[in-house]
C-alpha cells in the first residue's frame, strides 16, 4: 500500500472551498510563493483548509487552529508580478481529511486521506429533487438576483450545492458542516436547513 500523499496547504481564515467553486487568490507571503512554485513544478493540487477562529489564538500553534477537513485546489491560472507576488485562480476539487501535519516545509503541509462522498441511499432521483428544492429556496431568498441565478445555476446536483453554498448567508461553521456531509443528500439537507424560514419551500 502506498503512503498517504503529503499535500501543501493554503490555510485561509474561515474559508471553505467546495467542488467546482472558482477562487481567486493573491500570493504574496514568501512561504506561499514557495508553495506556488512547487505546485507549478509538479502540476499537483494543493489543499485549501479553514483557519478557525478561537478564543486562545495567541497560545495555540498555528496548525492546531486549522480544520482537519479541506478541499483540493486545482491551479487554473497564474500571473506573476514584478515584485514576486502572483495572482492565481483555482477551482475546488474533492475533499480530504488531514491525518498528520508536516512542519518541515516553509509552508504547512499534511498527509491526507481522500474523503469521497458516499452514494446516496435513496438514489439519484431523490438527490435531484432535493437539489431542485434548494434552487427554488435560493430563488425565493434572492428575488432580485433570480434571473442571474437561473442562468448560472448548474444542472448537476453536486455543483448546484457548491453554487448555493456560495450564495447562501452561511457561517463558516455551516459551510464546513455542509462540506462534511456523508452523502451529497446530506450536504443538500444542511444547505436547505440554513435557508431562512420565510424563503423555504413548504412541505
Amino acid at each position: 500500500m502506498s503512503a498517504p500523499p503529503v499535500v501543501p496547504l493554503f490555510p485561509l481564515p474561515n474559508l471553505v472551498l467546495f467542488p467546482g467553486q472558482v477562487l481567486p487568490l493573491y500570493v504574496f507571503e514568501p512561504r506561499y510563493r514557495a508553495l506556488l512554485v512547487r505546485v507549478q513544478d509538479t502540476g499537483e493540487p494543493f489543499g485549501i483548509v479553514r483557519v478557525r477562529e478561537t478564543s486562545n489564538e495567541s497560545t495555540l500553534p498555528f496548525h492546531e487552529r486549522v480544520s482537519r477537513v479541506g478541499s483540493y485546489a486545482h491551479l487554473m491560472q497564474a500571473q506573476g508580478h514584478e515584485d514576486g507576488t502572483s495572482s492565481i485562480i483555482v477551482v475546488g476539487g474533492d475533499r480530504f481529511r488531514i491525518q498528520d501535519f508536516d512542519l518541515t516545509e516553509p509552508y504547512l503541509s499534511a498527509t491526507v486521506q481522500d474523503w469521497p462522498l458516499e452514494p446516496d441511499p435513496l438514489g439519484l432521483p431523490a438527490t435531484e429533487a432535493v437539489a431542485r428544492r434548494l434552487l427554488a429556496d435560493l430563488l425565493r431568498l434572492r428575488p432580485s438576483d433570480a434571473a442571474a441565478i437561473r442562468d448560472n445555476a448548474p444542472d448537476e446536483p453536486l455543483l448546484l450545492a457548491s453554487f448555493a453554498a456560495a450564495l447562501l448567508p452561511l457561517t463558516p461553521e455551516q459551510r464546513e458542516e455542509a462540506l462534511e456531509g456523508k452523502t451529497l443528500l446530506d450536504r443538500l439537507d444542511v444547505l436547505i436547513s440554513t435557508v431562512p424560514a420565510g424563503a423555504r419551500e413548504l412541505n
